[in-house]
């Protein structure tokens, strides 16, 4: 069984959020076969794996995931706080690839 027939369709469509396009992000994909990705913040690594496989046709090795914290803003006299976030770390197999320009 894939693990992409464990879970609902309509779910793992809003699992992956975008692609974090950072310097490091790009380090790490050229040095690691990693992607970097926002994912949603209930989403679990078995989920987020089943996500990246249904969608870029590709075979993941392995996940990392890392919570953002929020940082503090001032508004004026006020103070408030920008939202909390997931961020994915996505190994790929050997030989794997994904290109965003030719995704459908």
């Amino acid at each position: 069984m894939t693990a992409a027939k464990k879970y609902n369709l309509d779910q793992l469509m809003n699992v992956v959020l975008a692609p974090v396009v950072s310097e490091k992000s790009t380090f790490v994909a050229d040095r690691n076969r990693q992607y970097v990705f926002r994912v949603a913040d209930h989403a679990t690594k078995p989920e987020i794996k089943a996500a990246i496989e249904l969608m870029f046709k590709t075979k993941v090795e392995n996940v990392t995931v890392l919570n953002v914290h929020g940082k503090d803003r001032r508004f004026g006299r006020t103070i408030g706080r920008r939202r909390n976030w997931k961020k994915a770390y996505v190994r790929l197999a050997e030989g794997q690839e994904i290109n965003f320009a030719a995704t459908e």
